[in-house]
């Protein structure tokens, strides 16, 4: 098999972990935690709420597929570079959204 290929399977792997993660967050009877190691908010709505996180992991998952491509070129291609700062883009942009819509709007007050 060739070895891009094989960089691209292992990436898409990732991806589709990401997107179960959002999956299984719109089944999750608690509020779904989204930064590492910190206590979730108390949130008014736990099923919006976790269908918002859910939605936006899924969404994650799939751009972060898409933004893998160009390993199908080559690891030496110099597309790859799209793909290490749209990865870099997409995570920040996932932060702003998660604390200035998801979290501003379920935070119980």
């Amino acid at each position: 098999m060739d070895e891009n290929v094989i960089g691209f399977v292992a990436w898409v792997i990732v991806g589709c972990f990401l997107i179960g993660t959002g999956v299984a967050a719109f089944f999750k009877k608690k509020a779904v935690g989204f930064w590492a190691n910190m206590e979730v908010e108390p949130v008014s709505d736990i099923k919006k709420y976790n269908c918002a996180v859910g939605k936006l992991f899924v969404l994650y998952g799939v751009f972060f597929m898409l933004l893998g491509t160009p390993l199908l070129m080559g690891q030496n291609s110099p597309f790859i570079l799209f793909s290490i700062i749209g990865v870099m883009i997409e995570t920040i942009i996932m932060m702003v959204v998660y604390s200035l819509a998801i979290e501003k709007k379920y935070r119980k007050k």
